[in-house]
């Protein structure tokens, strides 16, 4: 199987309005390291299987029928994490970018990668190369990862390009929008997410998608990443169906 089988859905259960699923899902896996503590594994034990995780999510967000999917795979702060585990983390990007690239055409998955690509070994950036290019003539869901990326990097990114294409004079001040200000992110062209959930009993961003976030849903669960599995993204989705999104409005 490749990198995204098929799974069935456990939503015929018939609590999972499918009508009304939000069209982007973000997610902020966390808990790999406490799942392997608990076992008494090394840390790295956890992110192996934490991937394998985010491989059946991926999996079963697409044949529910959600067309975007975006995890916090590497912050800009985990490269403060002892090397051996930043040197498995990387790795396992690189089995599943592979894995990808034999896979994504056939299953029809865009694959796209969202932050500071320019600090990530050459081996890891040709890759993102090559799954960008087999992206650009898939059309269907799309998966993306967030590697070596922070929330406010992202937007100092975005006015560093804005600035530079103002001292080009192919752009003015004054006519800035949000939607014009949005095509600098890093996920330019990617709705914003309907709902952010985060893993572990954690709730705070850390960091993540800190403008699209504006409208977001956020949903926090104790279960572990790795023990994340479809029922619980089930109940994530239904209790986003439960809330009354007014986007500053009145119903």
């Amino acid at each position: 199987m490749g990198l995204f089988g098929k799974k069935k859905s456990h939503s015929e259960a018939g609590q999972v309005d499918m009508g009304r699923l939000p069209r982007h899902i973000a997610i902020i896996m966390d808990g790999n390291g406490r799942w392997a503590k608990q076992r008494g594994l090394p840390r790295t034990a956890g992110h192996k299987v934490g991937a394998e995780t985010f491989r059946k999510i991926a999996t079963y967000c697409k044949d529910l029928g959600v067309e975007y999917l975006t995890v916090y795979a590497f912050s800009t702060e985990n490269w403060k994490r002892p090397a051996d585990e930043v040197g498995v983390i990387m790795g396992l990007l690189k089995q599943y970018m592979l894995e990808a690239i034999d896979s994504m055409e056939r299953d029809q998955i865009r694959l796209r990668f969202l932050g500071d690509l320019s600090a990530i070994s050459p081996e890891l950036q040709a890759l993102v190369d090559r799954t960008n290019e087999i992206s650009s003539h898939i059309h269907g869901f799309q998966a993306n990862v967030c590697l070596n990326y922070g929330g406010r990097d992202e937007i100092l990114h975005a006015a560093r390009r804005f600035a530079q294409d103002c001292t080009r004079g192919e752009a003015v001040p004054e006519d800035l929008t949000e939607e014009g200000f949005s095509s600098y992110l890093y996920s330019a062209g990617i709705p914003d997410p309907e709902l952010i959930i985060r893993t572990s009993g954690e709730e705070r961003l850390s960091g993540f998608l800190l403008w699209q976030c504006a409208y977001s849903e956020f949903y926090f669960c104790d279960t572990l990443w790795p023990d994340f599995d479809s029922r619980a993204l089930d109940q994530a989705i239904i209790a986003y169906q439960s809330r009354d999104r007014r986007f500053g409005g009145v119903k």
